[in-house]
């Protein structure tokens, strides 16, 4: 008995262990689905968030990617590290574009930018 469960300690260790270095310790990750990039709209003037008829277009070299609105914030690059410059327009404001903004990754997943961008009225 003792022999078995030796062996199932064993194998149970041994399959989650996907490094080659045994000194290396296992990284346990989540398998929630993390958005790297989160942006609220807001009127320059009211610091009021925009809800209707806005656009976010992300963009990271050839990678394009339209931002999905989730009730008061636009979120995007999904599971995704890059250098993000947004595209953000909004009926009767003036388009912004943003500076580059880097999103970056962990062992697991992506660390979420939180970002506000400011509209101007036409």
């Amino acid at each position: 008995m003792k022999k078995f469960a030796f062996i199932c300690l064993l194998t149970t260790l041994l399959a989650c262990d996907t490094s080659d270095d045994p000194g290396d310790l296992i990284t346990n990750c989540t398998e929630e689905f993390v958005f790297g990039l989160s942006i609220q709209v807001r009127d320059a003037n009211t610091n009021n968030i925009i809800l209707q008829n806005v656009s976010v277009i992300a963009v990271d070299g050839d990678y394009t990617e339209e931002l999905d609105f989730n009730f008061d914030t636009f979120l995007g690059a999904g599971e995704r590290a890059g250098n993000y410059v947004l595209t953000v327009s909004a009926e009767g404001y003036q388009t912004q574009i943003t500076d580059p903004i880097a999103v970056g990754a962990d062992e697991c997943h992506v660390i979420t930018q939180q970002r506000d961008v400011l509209l101007n009225l036409n």
